[in-house]
């Protein structure tokens, strides 16, 4: 018997890019995180100096992890995945070289290629119903790619594969291109929802070539790492990542609110159609790793918490985290709402559900900076409740998940269950659902146990509770 690996502790790896933070986590075969870390890489510039994330610095981030994992005593890996922002591409070469920087989905789009695609494909309004989502510029990553064939020809020319940031990854330790479902599928432009498949401007401009072959979410590929066999998961695009442990472990309707730069609510039983008024609404759909359309809203709300934060920071001159040691206080949100006239719960004064458009209350009228974060999280989650109710009304859903940053903050949960007291709010106690979800994807690939049934501790927000 070899005793090599008797001692050593089976994990897989996974790699969660954000905008913000960049993740890397071992599970061992109960999901069980054993060692974690995490590091935020400065942006640097494109071309044209618009701040864009580091490529190389990904690059190096994720092989530097391996290495230091490969020389570990105490673990075992078994397989390596990937999950990240899906909406930018990386324009590799037929030696798998970048072409480009990484461009940043907030771009701005030049009107002028906006207007040709679609005059060429129907116009606006019946495109963005085929497609699912309404134009989001650089955030319709099919958009990029539709920019880059036409302001960079050269460069287009020596294209070999599109790929997107999750499968780009996996691209560096496999060697193998492929696209994946979710990624595809995550207001790309790329899907025509109606047909199932990719939309057919794709190959009347000689873009579907340019796209990796498309492998199923729990594809896995073998390769030799270190001198040992290690399986490559295809990767998965965040939104869609962090829907699968509640896939496993719930059966019956849920919603979950998946929170970090980007909140964004998740409704899988939401079956009507997209109507010309939800789109205009930042609503679209996504597919899920099971191919299924998810009926979707999103919200700005990470951004505008960290920008909000910094204000409020510099005008009261205290702690940039300031507020990671308050807990929610009932006198402290009366005393604020009596401040504003906020007399029946939340203001309706929000002009839409998009962030763009959150109105936030001028710090300069609070007395300190408790009242006035409490103030930025009214507004928030002011915002929150219209953006989600966009996906929620007209179902049977009356649960509701949130995961990830602000599932930690008992003034956000708090507040959530005050403004939609009709509904079971939860916290989910599993706040890394999106690398969890990647690792469960190819489950079969690595693990030899079966699916645990206890991969979600809830905890129930309800009306004024503290914490």
């Amino acid at each position: 018997m070899n005793t090599k690996y008797m001692d050593l502790i089976p994990v897989i790896a996974i790699f969660d890019i954000g905008k913000t933070n960049k993740k890397f986590f071992l599970f061992d075969e109960s999901y069980e995180v054993v060692y974690e870390k995490s590091t935020k890489l400065p942006e640097i510039t494109d071309e044209d100096g618009f701040p864009c994330d580091d490529i190389k610095g990904i690059e190096q981030f994720v092989t530097h992890s391996l290495r230091e994992i490969s020389q570990m005593r105490d673990f075992d890996l078994k397989a390596v995945s990937f999950t990240a922002y899906g909406a930018s591409f990386v324009y590799i070469d037929d030696k798998g070289k970048p072409l480009t920087p990484l461009y940043n989905y907030l771009k701005p789009y030049p009107d002028e290629l906006k207007a040709a695609f679609y005059s060429k494909y129907g116009g606006e309004e019946f495109f963005s119903m085929i497609a699912a989502s309404p134009f989001l510029g650089s955030l319709n990553s099919g958009m990029q790619l539709y920019r880059f064939k036409y302001e960079q020809p050269q460069l287009f020319a020596q294209l070999k594969y599109a790929l997107h940031l999750p499968q780009y990854l996996s691209f560096l330790v496999s060697g193998q291109a492929f696209s994946d479902i979710t990624s595809v599928g995550c207001h790309t432009n790329l899907w025509d929802f109606s047909k199932g498949q990719y939309h057919e401007w794709l190959d009347k401009e000689s873009v579907m070539e340019k796209l990796a072959p498309l492998r199923a979410s729990d594809h896995t590929t073998a390769v030799s790492l270190e001198g040992e066999q290690i399986m490559v998961g295809v990767g998965l695009h965040d939104s869609s990542s962090a829907l699968i442990p509640y896939f496993i472990n719930y059966s019956t309707s849920f919603a979950l609110i998946s929170t970090g730069t980007w909140c964004i609510t998740l409704n899988p039983f939401n079956n009507s159609p997209l109507t010309t008024e939800k789109l205009a609404s930042d609503c679209l759909c996504y597919l899920s790793y099971f191919g299924k359309p998810v009926k979707a809203s999103r919200l700005f709300s990470g951004y505008e918490h960290e920008q909000q934060v910094a204000k409020i920071a510099a005008h009261f001159i205290v702690d940039p985290d300031f507020y990671k040691t308050l807990q929610f206080d009932q006198k402290v949100l009366d005393a604020v709402r009596l401040k504003n006239s906020i007399n029946e719960g939340f203001s309706n004064k929000k002009k839409s559900s998009h962030s763009d458009f959150i109105e936030f209350s001028p710090i300069e009228s609070f007395e300190n900076s408790t009242e006035a974060y409490y103030q930025v999280m009214i507004d928030l989650v002011t915002a929150q409740v219209k953006s989600s109710l966009l996906v929620l009304e007209g179902t049977e859903v009356n649960r509701i998940f949130v995961d990830g940053g602000f599932s930690r903050s008992s003034i956000f949960m708090n507040l959530l269950s005050i403004a939609m007291p009709t509904m079971e709010i939860y916290a989910a106690s599993m706040s890394e659902a999106t690398a969890l979800g990647a690792a469960l994807a190819i489950h079969a690939s690595w693990n030899r146990a079966t699916f645990p049934a206890d991969l979600i501790e809830l905890r129930k927000y309800s009306i004024a509770q503290s914490s």
